[in-house]
């Protein structure tokens, strides 16, 4: 009798186990009578392809961090293209949903008759990210120290290189005739190529200057972002029909952007690195810190996602002064600014 009793109190146990197993979350919560929790509602995929990654775009890090995407509905995937052009045709091919790059590519698109062509509708930074790097301390810096030199720059067409040309020209200086610019280097190599004794200035991104003046082979003389003004250096962008298909989505994208941007103008450049470290496992915090320093104090991050006519036309101005622009685009084609607008109410 005893053995018979124990096997159905056995039998009942197992039973609870199992519907206790089954139930989920949402159940308990359902049958407790409270409401689907924010985590759970109805999350969009979207796959985002950004030029590369680097801390110069802190904003965009400290959203993922701190969780800003999942707050406004948004799954995102995040892969690095290492290049605008690769970028691009992710962008155009269908295998991003959105592209982050610079917004010259979205110039050359259009002009060379895409369809459904590239739309930006956010600016992330507007400054230019590099720095002249010297082998000496030169707290006198002028541009005429260029003259009979040979720069480590980039390549023909690139962002970097047309806004390192754009500045010599400001100042009077013919980047033909008055000093060698070495374009041979590949691009994440001139820091190494530098300290190695090649050329006798270098254009790095970071971490590459840091790097260089932490090692004591080089030393920041300029930024190009503060001698440059105000370039929309890199913007969010997609497919025409992307967003006319999905406005309330880029909505929520821009709205996590904005998040991010509000985060970085109210926090200090100690607690912006802690925050966007895990996006950067080979870094230290310390070098993070310093970078985004530098990026802070020369005012790179734009306190609205905004993509004014005004530094469209600069960005226009640089592309014809390089040689590389046939024809101006029209601003009210290639931007859209509703949804930055809308955001930063």
């Amino acid at each position: 009798m005893k053995k018979r009793l124990l096997a159905a109190l056995l039998a009942v146990v197992m039973v609870m186990a199992l519907l206790s197993a089954c139930t989920s979350p949402k159940d308990e919560k359902e049958v407790s009578g409270n409401n689907v929790s924010e985590s759970q509602k109805e999350m969009t995929d979207i796959t985002l392809n950004e030029v590369a990654h680097s801390i110069f775009y802190a904003p965009m890090y400290v959203a993922i961090e701190e969780g800003y995407f999942e707050e406004e509905g948004i799954n995102l995937t995040l892969i690095t293209g290492f290049g605008a052009d690769k970028t691009m045709t992710a962008v155009l091919s269908g295998e991003a949903d959105i592209g982050f790059m610079g917004s010259e590519a979205s110039i050359y698109t259009y002009n060379e008759g895409a369809n459904d062509y590239v739309v930006n509708f956010a600016q992330l930074t507007q400054r230019a990210g590099n720095f002249l790097v010297a082998r000496e301390e030169m707290p006198d810096f002028s541009w005429d120290n260029l003259k009979g030199s040979t720069v480590l720059g980039g390549r023909k067409g690139g962002m970097p290189e047309m806004v390192f040309e754009y500045i010599l020209k400001q100042n009077g200086i013919d980047p033909a005739a008055d000093l060698e610019i070495n374009q041979s280097i590949d691009f994440g190599s001139t820091a190494a190529a530098f300290s190695e004794g090649q050329g006798d200035f270098t254009i790095e991104f970071e971490p590459g200057a840091t790097t260089l003046e932490s090692e004591g082979k080089g030393y920041v003389a300029a930024s190009l972002g503060e001698d440059s003004g105000y370039v929309p250096y890199t913007a969010y962008s997609a497919k025409q029909s992307f967003i006319e298909k999905n406005p309330d989505v880029i909505q929520q994208f821009v709205n996590a952007l904005q998040k991010g941007m509000d985060y970085v103008q109210s926090h200090t450049p100690e607690e912006i690195a802690k925050t966007i470290e895990p996006q950067f496992p080979e870094t230290d915090l310390d070098t993070i810190t310093k970078i985004v320093t530098r990026y802070y104090d020369q005012d790179t991050w734009k306190d609205n996602l905004v993509f004014e006519e005004s530094s469209f036309d600069l960005l226009q101005d640089i592309l014809e002064s390089a040689g590389e622009l046939d024809s101006r685009a029209p601003y009210e084609d290639l931007i859209t600014t509703e949804f930055a607008q809308k955001a930063a109410k």
